[in-house]
């Protein structure tokens, strides 16, 4: 549920990233943006802020009465949220790094994606990736929550075993958790090291 909703958000988070960050407007070059693209840019940062204030368990409710009880239900809930928490801290990292590259090739000719793709994004890839994988275990956890209001997963197998009082269901379940986290550790750490 969490891996699923990671990557809706990712798909979500991207495209509005791109469309919020100034550094790949072309009418920025100027100095100053035309009124178009920064109605757009503000339309797109707005859009952003309702998505991540809506916390995913809201989000999670509205869902279930939507499609009903089910995994698509946290699934929905979590790239919501995380499309917005995703999209906003991507166009920040885009923002914040040196933009000299990415003034210069957009001065030569380069479009927003070859912008993105060669000056943004190799400069930091790794920032980006850190925050994706944290962002990834976050979910992990949320995917807990969002069992016990009815959106399956292992948070509905914990909410169960409660019930029923069955403490080495629950100690099961915690271990796995355990594990899921710490297997996002390990693929973070490799990410890392891989793209240094």
């Amino acid at each position: 549920m969490a891996t699923v909703g990671i990557t809706l958000a990712i798909v979500l988070a991207v495209p509005l990233a791109v469309l919020a960050v100034r550094v790949l407007s072309l009418s920025a070059l100027t100095g100053r943006m035309q009124f178009l693209p920064s109605a757009v840019r503000e339309i797109v940062r707005a859009i952003l802020i309702i998505l991540r204030s809506v916390p995913e368990l809201i989000w999670a409710l509205i869902f279930v009465r939507v499609v009903g009880l089910g995994p698509t239900t946290g699934v929905l809930a979590i790239a919501l949220t995380y499309a917005g928490m995703l999209g906003k801290v991507y166009a920040e990292i885009l923002e914040s790094g040196d933009s000299s590259n990415a003034q210069a090739l957009m001065r030569n000719g380069a479009g927003r994606l070859q912008t993105l793709f060669y000056a943004l994004l190799p400069q930091n890839a790794d920032e980006l990736t850190s925050y994706t994988i944290y962002r990834w275990e976050c979910a992990i956890r949320s995917s807990a929550v969002l069992g016990f209001v009815g959106a399956g997963g292992l948070g509905q197998m914990m909410d169960a075993s409660l019930k029923m009082f069955n403490g080495s269901e629950v100690l099961t379940i915690l271990i796995v958790f355990l594990l899921l986290v710490w297997c996002s550790d390990l693929v973070s750490a490799w990410l890392r090291k891989f793209l240094s």
